[in-house]
């Protein structure tokens, strides 16, 4: 099966790394649009225009399935990308609305991007949780210089909640971080592990890994290597 998944930038990358390990025998295309990032102070109709420019390149390669691994996107554009594509599209945000739902938790913290937040997809589907916009984690990550300042700055101020959702694919690499701060018994919610253990697809006979950026830098390819440890292929888009 050939899937391709996009995002901003390396956030995407955690996401992918869920399905090599669930799903090995594939081959997988990723897009991120690192010359563009962060999407999350984008006003929607440009999310629109850089995810349909994508979609295209994912027809183009004649993808099976495509993944959005950007919780931007997903929150605010997935409805519209479903009708201009024939080819299954998933995002990333459902399926974890929907576990949370099925668990019925109290006391739920959601860090996500601004675009995320202001869209209150959770907020509005979701009882007891509160939507936090944190819009320097994504910068911080990208450019490979993590503020501890930054991370005190929030978790300190939103230390007593018992659940805590990663409302952007990228915040998975915080969470040790985040752990500083927070009692041993903090759950937290990775969007990319409720994905891939929500769907259940078909196994190819070989694994292949293809990455695609918009902008192709020092930084980028330190933090690839920090997620994906296995042989990969990577191409800079015109």
């Amino acid at each position: 099966m050939k899937i391709g998944l996009f995002d901003s930038g390396i956030g995407g990358l955690n996401v992918l790394k869920e399905f090599i390990n669930t799903y090995p025998n594939n081959n997988y295309i990723f897009y991120g649009d690192t010359l563009n990032i962060p999407y999350g102070d984008k006003n929607k109709e440009t999310l629109l225009e850089l995810s349909s420019n994508i979609i295209k390149f994912f027809e183009k390669k004649e993808v099976d399935l495509i993944v959005i691994a950007c919780g931007t996107v997903s929150s605010n554009c997935y409805n519209e990308l479903k009708k201009i594509t024939s080819i299954e599209i998933i995002d990333i945000i459902s399926p974890t609305i929907n576990y949370l739902k099925k668990r019925k938790l109290d006391n739920i913290l959601l860090f996500g991007t601004n675009k995320t937040v202001n869209s209150h997809i959770f907020k509005n589907n979701i009882n007891n949780i509160t939507e936090v916009a944190t819009p320097e984690f994504v910068p911080m990550l990208e450019n490979n210089n993590i503020d501890l300042k930054i991370i005190e700055k929030y978790l300190k101020k939103y230390n007593n909640f018992n659940t805590i959702v990663l409302g952007c694919t990228h915040y998975p690499l915080l969470i040790k971080y985040f752990k500083k701060y927070v009692s041993d018994k903090t759950i937290f919610i990775d969007m990319g592990k409720i994905l891939v253990n929500s769907i259940n697809i078909t196994n190819s006979n070989n694994y292949n890994l293809e990455l695609f950026f918009t902008k192709i830098d020092n930084n980028l390819i330190k933090n690839i290597n920090k997620i994906i440890d296995t042989q990969y292929e990577i191409n800079l888009v015109e």
